[in-house]
């Protein structure tokens, strides 16, 4: 099956060419999502655990659209600027994910789009 952009109402717009959701043949990926505010278009304050929080919620909106859940989240690439973040992110990862975990990645980055601190892509079955 041909990849086809998914057309995801209140994502995001893309700052580059890319789409926000690509759907395959039952799989599903993502785009790098960050913590934006869907309404103003801006990052979150309040570091990276408010970022992670965002960009989860941001996450949970699309799959939603999808007709999807948190429970067909295969895997996980997580993001960050700091590897100081990483319990705070992953005590917000675990506020919207449940075992048995997606399979996951969590490596260090020189810097994120928008100055962002934390940014995660996903991979849905």
């Amino acid at each position: 099956m041909p990849r086809r952009a998914a057309d995801i109402p209140r994502a995001t717009p893309s700052p580059g060419p890319f789409s926000a959701a690509v759907e395959g043949s039952p799989t599903v990926f993502l785009s790098g999502q960050v913590g934006e505010d869907p309404e103003t278009g801006e990052l979150v304050d309040g570091g990276a655990a408010a970022q992670a929080r965002q960009l989860l919620t941001n996450v949970m909106s699309v799959l939603a659209a999808l007709g999807r859940t948190e429970a067909d989240v295969l895997r996980v690439g997580v993001y960050l600027t700091d590897m100081a973040d990483f319990a705070a992110v992953n005590a917000v990862y675990e506020e919207f994910f449940t075992a048995p975990y997606p399979a996951r990645t969590a490596v260090a980055v020189a810097a994120l789009p928008l100055g962002a601190l934390v940014e995660a892509d996903v991979v849905v079955g």
